[in-house]
């Protein structure tokens, strides 16, 4: 595997802020199907009313049209304008890090990782100045430990959907490249393979999971 991970620069769309209450939609809507599905199946066998069939056709598409309507449109239309909000005004124009990134440039690598911590006690920058912070303490500063201590202290916090996903990547990172433990990377994909199977990357994580397997494991071999 090289040492670049697959994943890396993996974008997703913003989650926490909206997950429960469409997801409840998610789940209401599906109910209702899986009852009038049961409802219909009686209904054929008990009253001989294969009509009743065409109804869970019917259920069953609704229940497909309003999830596909939901989980791809309405939920990233929901979140963008959200992650929108939480981030209008924060940053004048032109500004950006770049004040801490020309810190890190001449060497002052203790200063700059004290301004991201500072810019990280706002709430609207916490996720993207910690996970700057992380690359900073993992790399230049040589302390990979406390990078992952910050990462994981992150999820205390409400996150968005693609900030969840890029903690999470960082933290496949830490673990595999800087730390030696390739159990927490695999831990650590899984998780995000379980909690976002639809991500457009969803394949390549699969695929990084099967490779530290692999290193971990050792292939096995195919029978003769």
């Amino acid at each position: 595997m090289s040492s670049t991970p697959p994943f890396r620069n993996t974008f997703d769309s913003s989650y926490r802020s909206t997950d429960n209450p469409l997801g409840l939609v998610r789940l209401v809507v599906g109910s209702i199907a899986l009852v009038g599905t049961v409802l219909a199946l009686l209904l054929a066998v008990l009253e001989h009313e294969p009509r009743a069939l065409e109804l869970v056709g019917a259920l069953w598409a609704v229940y497909g049209l309003v999830v596909g309507f939901v989980s791809g449109v309405l939920e990233p239309v929901i979140d963008g304008f959200f992650e929108l909000l939480a981030n209008a005004g924060l940053v004048r124009v032109g500004e950006g890090y770049s004040g801490i990134e020309t810190l890190v440039a001449r060497g002052h690598l203790e200063a700059a990782a004290e301004a991201y911590a500072e810019r990280a006690r706002n709430h609207a920058e916490r996720a993207e100045a910690t996970l700057r912070r992380a690359a900073l303490l993992a790399g230049p500063l040589a302390q990979p430990e406390m990078a992952a201590v910050e990462l994981d202290s992150l999820r205390s916090y409400p996150l968005s959907k693609r900030d969840d996903f890029r903690v999470g990547l960082a933290l496949v990172e830490l673990y595999e490249h800087h730390l030696g433990d390739p159990g927490r990377a695999m831990t650590e994909l899984r998780r995000l393979i379980d909690r976002y199977p639809t991500a457009g990357d969803a394949r390549r994580l699969r695929a990084a999971l099967a490779e530290l397997k692999a290193q971990r494991y050792g292939r096995q071999q195919s029978p003769p």
